[in-house]
């Protein structure tokens, strides 16, 4: 069983495994013909010792920094695990940018991986464990399970109805009831398999994205969406504390986190906060959330908190992994 121990069994944790959207998807979309949701071509990757792996950064994400701190080397995609053979050892990543809690969130990106979907791909990753190795309970027992997922429900689903049905069918409260009902489902089928250790982050602040900000203000009736479903999450990881003892449910506020980075960004070292480092145009304006290829982004990138218009910069995530775990409850 030592094979499937990180470090030799140094680290904190056996493995880690990540689902989740664009936040955390190291790459699994490049290879998807039929996806838009992509980023795997410069000035993406520039700052990244692989070059465009497909994160929607210049370098690292905010799990990339995680798996360093709990002691973990960097993940590989759920995709070069298939593709490239790479080690499921240290655990997986299999988050897809468009990606959400519901089966269709993102479709108009063309192919995404949704959280069902994800799941699926961790099963096929336990069950080829259990034919490598006969201890792997243990192992599975002592892995951290990452999620981070929900904003594209509301961007990408929601908040789109000449697209999506959910608006016409549920209100805002009846959808964040469906978004919790089937996040616990799926957290549980995850505890079916034999995980115990859980970080549940709640979903991001999409109202603080570049393209949202007004006069260096986030768009707070966004804010005030997803928060619903925010409210909903601390409960829920108590309540699964109480009733799967001998499992660990965390819960990561990565919203607050995020809030309180954008409010005191100077403090943090970051000169713009209300721009994208790599607009479409190369100027951090724009209409489109992603950068352009092989535009120049601003050369003091460590200076932006966001890298695009949707995502946060190397810099930015360097921090926010820190003061998640930190907060994490």
């Amino acid at each position: 069983m030592r094979g499937l121990l990180a470090n030799g069994g140094a680290a904190k944790y056996t493995a880690m495994y990540v689902f989740g959207d664009s936040l955390t998807d190291p790459g699994n979309n490049k290879y998807f013909v039929d996806s838009t949701a992509k980023a795997d071509y410069l000035p993406y990757g520039m700052d990244f010792s692989e070059g465009p792996t497909g994160r929607f950064c210049n370098g690292k994400l905010i799990v990339d920094f995680l798996a360093e701190m709990v002691g973990l080397p960097m993940l590989p995609s759920y995709v070069d695990v298939i593709v490239k053979g790479a080690s499921t050892a240290a655990g997986v990543n299999y988050a897809s940018a468009g990606a959400g809690i519901l089966g269709d969130t993102g479709y108009r990106f063309g192919r995404v991986v949704p959280l069902s979907q994800q799941i699926r791909n961790l099963k096929k990753t336990v069950d080829e464990l259990r034919m490598q190795e006969n201890e792997v309970s243990n192992y599975l027992a002592r892995a951290l399970v990452f999620l981070d997922i929900g904003a594209n429900d509301y961007l990408n689903n929601y908040l789109q109805p000449d697209y999506y049905a959910s608006s016409h069918i549920y209100n805002i409260t009846e959808f964040v009831d469906l978004l919790v009902n089937r996040y616990t489902d799926h957290i549980l089928e995850i505890h079916g398999m034999g995980l115990r250790k859980f970080m549940i982050a709640d979903a991001s602040p999409i109202g603080c994205g570049p393209l949202r900000i007004r006069n260096k203000v986030c768009d707070d009736s966004l804010n005030k969406m997803v928060g619903m479903l925010n409210r909903r999450l601390k409960p829920l990881v108590h309540h699964l504390n109480s009733n799967y003892p001998g499992s660990q449910f965390m819960y990561a506020p990565s919203f607050q986190v995020f809030t309180q980075l954008f409010h005191n960004a100077a403090a943090y070292g970051f000169k713009v906060k209300d721009e994208a480092c790599c607009g479409e145009n190369g100027n951090g304006k724009g209409t489109k959330p992603l950068c352009y290829k092989d535009t120049v982004p601003c050369p003091n990138r460590d200076e932006y908190l966001f890298w695009d218009a949707a995502h946060p910069s190397e810099a930015a995530n360097r921090i926010l992994a820190h003061l998640i775990y930190n907060a994490t409850l």
